[in-house]
């Protein structure tokens, strides 16, 4: 009897399992004719530092700071290392100290902050990405990417390059000029990216770091679609200096020498914080929250944002949040949703096919060339029209190189990382007949 009530209890378990593969499959039917989700903005940092390099917090608390904060998505990018592996530092010596240990404790528990004493030392472990990423993500509300920040340099010239969505560690590649360096690394990139399938991007980090990286150099590499306009950091030069263009003036001149050669690609400028000091709000530290992208894309996933990404649907950001962005029917148009007593203001700039393309070299006291960008003509990167207001249009007429738009609020930032900012938004550049 009791084997016959085994062998109902059985089939009655396989009949209700059928039932429910039955009714799943008809579920899942029925979804393949739903339509997709719609476009919307996802706001996401790609630059960012932590103690597994030299940030001065535990990667648990930094991947909390910006959830917390509205952000849908993140990339840790520590210098020439992926987050892998055993890796155990000093508890009071490193880069956040005994205070970051507190807080770390304090906002995750004993039980999961992993401590030993080896020779006297007391030492905390490093979580892996593989080990913590659990925690936070969440479909369609938070993703995390796996990122390096390949850093290399030519001679005493600093020159780095991100690398977004990584598989496998990728090691500086050096080279026999700055142009060379960058370009090798680039390539590396993009050959584990062809030969594992894994999508992965990447951007030049701030060309004015140690002012290693000229326009001429931007414009001649090949596969690099994005760079930094904006970074966070107080140390990089966004806007320059007398001998040396800002990153905007760069990105103007790269984007006019490329346009003129056969086949040439378009350049993007992306927001970064590069952020490195988590513990003190101040301008004279390398702060998280301070610049960003918006990417438009149906799903938040690798693919889908990288695909967006290198198709320029997306706008930089220190403050400023449009509704929309669109380029069609010959005009660039673009929606701001504007803050009560704040005022806006959008300049179209860009450069048409007649301009003048002399250029001079900047000289230093000695009367000799110096070994950074050439002077050009203001025709390159021009004000071509300019709008205030919470929307403004652009008709292109047809003579233009390119177009893209740049939104300047009156808000100040709250933590600039130069004294007098204002939150603004940059669109990507576009073309006539595209």
């Amino acid at each position: 009897m009791k084997t016959f009530i085994n062998s109902i209890s059985l089939c009655l378990s396989v009949a209700l399992a059928g039932l429910a593969l039955f009714a799943f499959g008809r579920a899942a039917a029925a979804q393949t004719n739903a339509p997709p989700p719609p476009l919307r903005w996802w706001k996401g940092n790609l630059h960012t530092h932590s103690l597994w390099s030299d940030g001065n917090d535990y990667p648990e608390m930094i991947v909390d700071w910006y959830k917390q904060r509205g952000y849908h998505f993140l990339a840790l990018s520590d210098h020439n290392v992926l987050a892998q592996g055993q890796r155990w530092i000093d508890a009071q010596t490193n880069r956040g100290g005994a205070a970051a240990l507190e807080n770390y404790r304090k906002r995750f528990g004993d039980s999961w902050v992993e401590q030993r004493s080896e020779n006297g030392k007391a030492l905390v472990r490093l979580k892996p990405l593989n080990e913590y990423r659990f925690l936070f993500e969440e479909p369609g509300r938070f993703l995390l990417l796996q990122s390096e920040e390949i850093s290399d340099r030519f001679g005493a010239l600093p020159i780095h390059l991100n690398a977004t969505n990584l598989l496998e560690l990728i090691l500086p590649q050096g080279g026999g000029s700055v142009l060379e360096v960058m370009q090798n690394n680039i390539n590396a990139v993009l050959e584990q990216r062809k030969r594992t399938g894994q999508p992965i991007l990447p951007h030049l980090n701030h060309p004015n770091f140690g002012w290693a990286v000229t326009a001429e150099d931007i414009a001649r590499l090949r596969g690099e679609r994005l760079f930094e306009v904006y970074n966070g950091h107080p140390a990089v030069h966004n806007h320059g200096d007398a001998q040396h263009p800002s990153t905007e003036r760069l990105w103007d001149i790269a984007l006019t020498q490329r346009l003129t050669q056969p086949q040439g690609e378009l350049l993007y400028g992306i927001a970064t914080d590069d952020s490195h000091h988590y513990h003190e709000q101040k301008p004279n530290q390398s702060n998280p929250g301070r610049g960003w992208v918006m990417v438009r894309a149906r799903y938040l996933t690798p693919e889908s944002l990288i695909a967006a990404l290198e198709g320029g649907d997306f706008y930089a950001s220190t403050g400023v949040r449009l509704k929309d962005v669109r380029f069609g029917d010959g005009a660039l148009w673009l929606e701001i949703e504007p803050e009560v007593g704040v005022t806006y203001t959008t300049p179209f700039i860009g450069t048409r096919k007649d301009y003048d393309r002399s250029s001079t070299p900047a000289l230093g006291a000695d009367g000799k060339p110096l070994p950074v960008t050439r002077r050009y003509s203001r025709d390159i990167g021009t004000v071509l029209a300019q709008v205030k207001g919470p929307s403004a249009r652009y008709v292109l007429k047809g003579d233009e190189l390119y177009v893209r738009a740049k939104i300047v609020s009156s808000k100040p930032q709250a933590n600039p990382s130069v004294p007098g900012e204002v939150e603004t938004a940059w669109a990507q550049p576009v073309q006539p007949g595209r």
